[in-house]
């Protein structure tokens, strides 16, 4: 098995929104804000090779949405995913399957792409896995979320009959797990990867940069943030003891890391580049 971090650029997030109740005087010194009070997140995905299969997990934002939309988070850098995706050494039309750790707008848009009028899944070999519970979620929204789940990310998957359910059908690659998280939205899916005799999380939104490790470092879009720090507790101190690599999605300088206890609870250990811990 080989992993490989995939960018697909970089976007703004208000900061206030990205760390939820820590003050902005802790963290404008961790990821400084500019005069809008955005900051820099990255877009990270991950490639996986494993056989005859190469999974995709997650697939950025995309650009099929028009200006006005993307205003509010100014993307930016020379990065694509299918750019990464080559830089890899392989094409859109190589990829197997997509794993899909949610559906928000910033994990998902990349996964459909214009094609003329139409709007068509963006790996026409792939099959799109998503957990069925999420997916209902997604279709109908509740009112905190829906601005998140965009029908043109969405609808096109199921339409072309590549869509198919995690819930009791696992996605069948061999050295992966599943970690369902329902803090941060419902039934969110964390890969757990079994590789070069080590253990990598790719932790989505759950920890969404290194910075957020800390227990109350919770993000403002939360569904329910005390559960997120429940799960994050649960998940961190396995990833202490076991010595797992995280893999972070929006974090704009640091791919991944490991952590371990502190006098100040679990912080991170070392980190860098995945390609520096397998």
């Amino acid at each position: 098995m080989k992993l490989h971090t995939i960018d697909t650029g970089l976007f703004k997030l208000d900061g206030g929104a990205m760390f939820g109740v820590v003050p902005k005087s802790i963290w404008n010194r961790l990821n400084p804000a500019d005069e809008r009070n955005l900051c820099t997140w990255a877009l990270r995905c991950l490639l996986i090779e494993e056989g005859n299969r190469l999974m995709l997990v997650d697939t950025g934002m995309g650009n099929k949405q028009d200006a006005k939309f993307f205003s509010y988070y100014d993307p930016h850098g020379d990065a694509t995913l299918l750019s990464s995706i080559r830089a890899a050494g392989y094409d859109a039309a190589d990829i197997t399957d997509v794993l899909l750790t949610h559906l928000h707008f910033d994990h998902v848009g990349g996964a459909t792409v214009r094609d003329g009028a139409a709007i068509v899944p963006a790996f026409a070999n792939a099959t799109y896995w998503v957990h069925a519970a999420h997916w209902q979620c997604a279709v109908h929204p509740n009112p905190r979320e829906r601005a998140s789940f965009l029908k043109e990310n969405l609808l096109p998957l199921q339409e072309s009959g590549q869509l198919r359910f995690l819930d009791e059908t696992p996605v069948g690659l061999a050295g992966i797990q599943t970690e369902f998280v329902d803090g941060h939205t419902e039934k969110m899916t964390l890969p757990l990867i079994e590789v070069a005799g080590k253990k990598v999380l790719f932790c989505a939104d759950l920890i969404p940069s290194s910075a957020h490790v800390p227990l109350p470092y919770v993000m403002g879009y939360d569904v329910r943030p005390l559960l997120t720090m429940e799960e994050k507790a649960r998940l961190l101190e396995r990833a202490a003891a076991e010595q797992w690599v995280l893999v972070f999605e929006h974090d704009p300088i640091t791919e991944a890391a490991t952590v371990e206890h502190t006098e100040k609870g679990i912080r991170i250990n070392a980190s860098g580049r995945l390609a520096d811990f397998i």
